[in-house]
């Protein structure tokens, strides 16, 4: 049994297949798309697949972008230490699907641009744009790094696979098919990597409830660990996850995903239409609350299974991430093929994501830092499009090595997200929103939002927050019988009633820094989902200021760069609700009423021949 602490299985030839037939498919998808699209020689081809494809595709493969490995380990360990309360971010992704495709979607569609940071130009400077493109491409890269190292370094601990082997092999393939498939290749491998991760959570979610006998005993264990804390209305902004911090914080995350991420953006804009771009965010929207609900329930039935027996404060992981892929070896040894399916999915997340963010990479660097300045051929650009793509593949391969500095994978990657996705938002948001921001504006107030943003984010890894405001549930090894103590470093059992034991040592240290430095010790002890709306709001604050004493109210902006009432769907639903209403009262238009029953005005009776000034005048 899994309370027993036994050594985990470990992988056999059944779940090698299974793993590699999920790699040689994606592979074979890129082969396809290369070998259909050989005619199809533009970059513009290449890297938004001739702007044809339809909701669907685009759908799936926007929820399978950044819902990847680590929402397929991180998410249920988080469930795990944390409880259920991420559960929340179901909230966010309603918010941020709203946001995205009302207030961005519109304005980049129209001006059916390949790279975001076109719009920046446009709107603002070149600097501006150079600036958000070299800040995108940083973020990206650290991010693409941290989701090939984690799963493969966690997967190795547990299963044994060859660490630098799945890195490598997992890179390889990803800038295989990014290289020769283009965006079309990205998308279609992108769905059947989302088809393979909700199979290998399934695997998981239904063998735990047969383990553990039902899913009613699984919410009940989680309801007496306290994982089932959902009721959480605290805004004090200094807790690390409650109502407030994962809705509001993490509607700011998202929408800097999704609304202005050049990984997401070109999907939606490869749309055939707005209103295939539309929907295809509001089918995201499905799948992305599908994969929270089982990565939650998958965190839960981890909880039911280890309640007596924590594996990480016992030594025989460690790190949290290792829980998943701990269970899966624990309950799933004896089915030949199904570990391999899940770390499959695991792998299957990582694919998606770093495909996308490759393509996406290639595209603002041709657009973005050689378009403008080099004259060449779409022959040649199309060439070129594909060599960026491998050179980012190999770039990224070799940044996986970073990742390992970066502590828990779900904070590092949110942190990243947060310190330069929210500046970025909030330099789009203040060019599509406000007309009399200008580019002096636009670039002081993106400087000021990174300062702020990186010293709130560095300072909370320098002085991590207390465990009072991070409040971590408790973990017991009351109930394990170790019949392989020599195996593992195993620790002292720790106690459930002192949840703080658990806490990394740089945690248990930052009492003496807040009585040191309490009002910066407070300050950096933020909730790091809120580094995305500090950084957001004082690039849109500082943004107007400066526009405004620079001349801003006197600028003139293009309509087209502007978000217009026009191009929302909210005004033509109000024009078709007061349209009905106004039938139904039968209100009376008296001109309106003239001109149906009478006719047309007799042109005899003009106003000009009755004004006598303008006769006059013109006589």
């Amino acid at each position: 049994m899994p309370g027993d602490s036994q050594v985990a299985g470990s992988f056999v030839v059944a779940d090698y297949v299974v793993f590699a037939f999920m790699l040689a498919v994606s592979a074979a998808v890129g082969v396809y798309y290369a070998w259909m699209g050989r005619s199809q020689r533009s970059s513009e081809d290449f890297l938004t697949g001739g702007r044809r494809l339809t909701a669907l595709p685009v759908s799936l493969s926007l929820t399978a972008s950044f819902m990847s490995a680590i929402t397929v380990l991180s998410n249920p360990a988080e469930v795990y230490r944390y409880g259920a309360n991420i559960v929340f971010y179901g909230v966010s992704y309603i918010l941020t699907v709203l946001v995205t495709s009302e207030v961005f979607l519109p304005v980049f569609y129209k001006l059916s641009i390949t790279s975001t940071y076109e719009y920046l130009e446009l709107r603002f400077s070149r600097a501006t744009r150079l600036l958000g493109t070299v800040l995108f491409i940083f973020q990206t890269i650290l991010y693409t790094g941290i989701v090939i190292y984690a799963p493969a370094l966690a997967l190795n601990q547990v299963t044994g696979m060859d660490l630098w082997g799945a890195v490598i092999s997992t890179g390889v393939v990803c800038t295989f098919y990014c290289t020769v498939g283009g965006l079309k290749a990205v998308v279609w491998t992108d769905v059947i990597q989302l088809g393979v991760m909700l199979a290998g959570f399934l695997s998981i979610i239904i063998r735990s409830v047969v383990v553990q006998g039902g899913v009613m005993a699984i919410i009940s264990d989680s309801q007496r660990g306290g994982r089932l804390n959902l009721w959480d209305f605290d805004t004090n902004p200094l807790r690390r996850h409650t109502f407030w911090t994962i809705s509001i914080g993490g509607t700011f995350v998202w929408i800097s995903v999704y609304g202005i991420n050049q990984a997401q953006v070109q999907r939606y804009i490869a749309c055939k239409s707005i209103t295939q771009a539309r929907l295809s965010l509001y089918i995201n929207l499905l799948g992305l609350w599908s994969i929270l609900l089982c990565s939650v329930f998958a965190g839960m039935c981890l909880y039911s299974v280890y309640k007596s027996c924590d594996p990480w404060t016992s030594g025989l992981i460690s790190a949290p991430d290792q829980l998943m892929p701990y269970l899966v070896m624990n309950i799933l040894s004896d089915y030949p093929g199904l570990p391999g399916l899940f770390v499959a999915a695991a792998y299957s997340g990582s694919l998606s994501t770093v495909s996308s963010s490759i393509n996406a990479l290639a595209a603002v660097t041709v657009e973005d830092l050689i378009k403008p300045y080099a004259s060449m051929s779409d022959k040649h650009l199309a060439w070129l499009s594909k060599g960026m793509s491998l050179f980012y593949g190999v770039l990224c391969i070799g940044m996986a090595g970073l990742a390992s500095f970066m502590g828990g994978i779900l904070q590092a990657v949110i942190s990243i997200f947060g310190i330069i996705g929210g500046p970025l938002l909030g330099l789009f948001t203040l060019g599509i929103l406000c007309p009399f921001a200008n580019s002096k504006g636009a670039l002081s107030g993106l400087v000021s939002g990174l300062v702020v943003a990186l010293w709130v984010g560095i300072g909370a890894q320098i002085y991590p927050p207390s465990s009072e405001m991070s409040r971590p549930l408790a973990l017991t090894t009351d109930g394990c019988n170790f019949t392989t103590i020599d195996d593992f470093n195993w620790s002292s059992t720790a106690l459930p009633t002192h949840p703080s034991v658990f806490i990394t040592p740089t945690t248990t240290a930052a009492p003496v820094h807040i009585y040191t430095w309490p009002v910066l010790a407070e300050w950096y002890s933020l909730s790091y989902l809120y580094f995305s709306p500090i950084g957001t709001i004082v690039v849109i604050s500082v943004g107007l200021v400066v526009s405004m004493f620079t001349g801003g109210l006197k600028l003139k902006v293009e309509s087209r760069l502007r978000l217009k009432k026009e191009d929302t769907t909210i005004y033509y639903m109000i024009r078709f609700f007061k349209d009905r209403v106004m039938r139904r009262r039968g209100k009376l238009d008296l001109n309106k009423d003239r001109e149906k029953k009478y006719g047309n005005t007799n042109p005899a009776f003009c106003d000009v021949e009755l004004d006598l000034t303008q006769n006059s005048i013109a006589s």
